[in-house]
């Protein structure tokens, strides 16, 4: 292999950081490469972190890499800073204090028992009319969306988010959009990378989004959970302090019997159900007559045979589509829509149901 700085930088790319499954490159924590005439490669790196087992690892895995790439005797300098009140020396390592949910007042799960019943674009929705709402009572910036979609993570591109998330230290700093904070998986791989995980890695990672991420002070983290009802969403449920969660489902038979298997994992782990949702409901003709082209009632029986409420049915209309694919939530481009005053409706159910339960 020819050594110059685009194949050292290659191979720094395969260099994860402790803790983490995304590269140190991606991370930004590269500072420099240099390539002598001599041969001689010396490698700059700027890390901000409490634990001194942090540079240390660094150190021996960029030492290791450069070496099975052919470069001998590479020269390594680590800058290192200790974020602000941080303790001196840390023997492990550990997310700073105000990392983590720790300061989000409501936790509440965004589920369904399969896929296809859109339950991403509900929970985007519902974030933007979350923050709406807060921000119309003097509260900006207090709603976070954590996707926990790993196997296909598309909440990034219904928000219109593209960037690397910061790191500071060993925490993630969520990007931010129309008033959400967002962490997902789409945002720390490239785009055409399959994620083939087994369940040890994928819980590592939501533990990661948790525990690693400076959430700041809001008043609502929403956990876009993944279909189904395996070992990821009964450890999130177990191990999330959950204020309570919102099953999403379609009208047709098929979605509500599903939905209600997906609900009964919340009631053996004691999480209350705070309502239901019924998406692609009906669709709207230009004189303003309804088709109910998935059947119709089936989010009423969902939520008469969970003891819990209907929160809203949402229309099928081609500009949630188009709001997804742009990037520009169907709240935000057309805030008058029928669609968008059934997300404003249920968002403002749900701060009440939350605030009245505590």
């Amino acid at each position: 292999m020819a050594i110059d700085k685009d194949s050292i930088e290659k191979t720094l790319s395969q260099v994860r950081y402790p803790g983490f499954s995304r590269d140190i490159v991606s991370f930004g924590l590269l500072r420099g490469i240099e390539v002598a005439a001599n041969g001689k490669v010396t490698i700059g790196l700027a890390v901000t972190t409490a634990d001194p087992a942090i540079p240390k690892k660094l150190y021996a895995d960029i030492e290791a890499a450069l070496k099975a790439a052919g470069v001998n005797d590479p020269e390594i300098a680590i800058s290192v800073t200790v974020p602000k009140n941080a303790p001196a020396a840390a023997t492990e390592n550990k997310a700073p204090a105000n990392a983590g949910v720790g300061k989000v007042k409501f936790i509440v799960a965004v589920a369904s028992g399969k896929g296809g019943v859109g339950k991403s674009t509900f929970a985007v929705n519902l974030a933007c009319a979350l923050a709406r709402a807060l921000t119309e009572k003097g509260q900006p910036g207090r709603v976070g969306l954590m996707d926990c979609d790993i196997y296909g993570p598309s909440v990034p591109l219904m928000i219109g988010i593209n960037q690397r998330p910061e790191m500071e230290g060993d925490v993630l700093i969520p990007l931010e959009n129309f008033g959400v904070k967002v962490m997902s998986m789409g945002l720390l791989i490239d785009e055409d990378a399959p994620v083939v995980w087994r369940g040890p890695m994928i819980m590592k990672t939501i533990s990661q989004f948790a525990s690693n991420v400076r959430w700041g002070e809001l008043e609502i983290l929403l956990i876009d959970l993944p279909p189904g009802t395996g070992d990821a969403q009964l450890s999130i449920a177990q191990s999330m302090a959950l204020n309570g969660a919102i099953i999403v489902t379609t009208p047709q038979t098929a979605a509500v019997s599903v939905a209600l298997r997906g609900a009964a994992m919340f009631s053996k782990v004691g999480v209350p159900i705070i309502g239901v949702a019924e998406n692609m409901s009906y669709f709207e003709g230009p004189d303003h007559s309804r088709q109910y082209l998935f059947g119709q009632g089936g989010g009423l029986k969902v939520a008469t045979a969970l003891d819990s409420e209907l929160l809203g049915e949402v229309p099928l209309d081609p500009a949630v589509r188009q709001g997804g694919d742009h990037g520009i939530p169907i709240v935000i481009s057309h805030p008058d829509s029928n669609a968008a005053r059934v997300f404003k409706s249920v968002a403002l159910t749900v701060l009440q149901k939350l605030a009245t339960a505590s």
